[in-house]
């Protein structure tokens, strides 16, 4: 297992610049993040490729985001996040396909995302309708050589998996974020590995806490100080043959995100 971190595309980033950061705090691998269609042009992939093969970074998942209104909450976010929204999903599970030949155009074989609130009912209307758009972004990775990974935290691991079997693909993941279980009060990232451990093909390195109230997520906390019990994480994804990368993830900007993201390396190098 190697240490990464996330690297989000924007409009004036300079992904060279980026990649050399990841490579001065000591990291040789990233997910590389974009939530904007209109970056993902041929002019870009050729700079992320060119910027892979002057830092030596290897790109592990593109975790594509979608256009459109989020609220992280659990009332809003019902409302608003991933596929499950029937006004927004046709447009993104557009910009999903779009993602997805833009990570063929950067050889990245892993294409992550939040799908929503899936539904625990599995007779629900919108589980159905979600899981046949989502046979259809499997379809379209399957065609570009990739595997879909679902981003964890909205939906519980029975559900998760249930999900991936009802979809019926064969290239079908999970991108495991530990601490957005927690935040979103769906489980122990410890166990939910003897639910889903066999699917899981990347990690996040995000910590956090669950949440004290119905209608706001619990805090994200700096990788150690949240409830994530890491040890204990890293030694059961060792049990189950896990051999990826876990990228860092953390979700504030400034000098001290740097801090804690080094922190976290630091944490997590001890523990591998």
């Amino acid at each position: 297992m190697r240490v990464g971190v996330l690297v989000e595309l924007f409009k004036d980033t300079d992904v060279n610049q980026k990649f050399a950061e990841v490579r001065e705090m000591g990291m040789e691998s990233v997910q590389l993040v974009c939530w904007d269609e209109t970056l993902m042009t041929d002019e870009a992939a050729f700079r992320v490729k060119e910027a892979v093969e002057k830092q030596k970074i290897s790109i592990t998942a593109f975790w594509c985001g979608w256009q459109g209104p989020k609220v992280w909450d659990f009332y809003d976010g019902q409302l608003t996040l991933g596929l499950i929204p029937a006004a927004f999903r046709h447009q993104r599970l557009q910009m999903l396909m779009a993602g997805s030949d833009f990570a063929k155009k950067i050889g990245v074989t892993d294409l992550a995302t939040h799908v929503g609130y899936m539904p625990e009912n599995p007779y629900d209307p919108v589980y159905h309708e979600v899981i046949t758009a989502l046979k259809a972004l499997a379809a379209r990775c399957k065609e570009n050589g990739q595997n879909f990974l679902f981003e964890t935290g909205q939906e519980t691991p029975v559900t998760l998996k249930r999900a991936i079997q009802d979809i019926g693909y064969d290239n079908i993941g999970i991108n495991l974020d530990p601490a957005n279980l927690l935040m979103y009060g769906k489980a122990n990232p410890i166990d939910a590995l003897d639910v889903f451990g066999e699917y899981v093909r990347g990690i996040h390195g995000k910590d956090g806490c669950y949440p004290t109230d119905g209608h706001e997520l619990g805090k994200e906390m700096p990788l150690g100080q949240g409830k994530v019990n890491y040890p204990m994480f890293i030694k059961r994804l060792k049990e189950i043959g896990y051999e990826g990368d876990i990228t860092i993830e953390r979700e504030i900007s400034g000098p001290e995100q740097k801090k804690d993201i080094l922190m976290a390396k630091a944490m997590l190098d001890k523990l591998l």
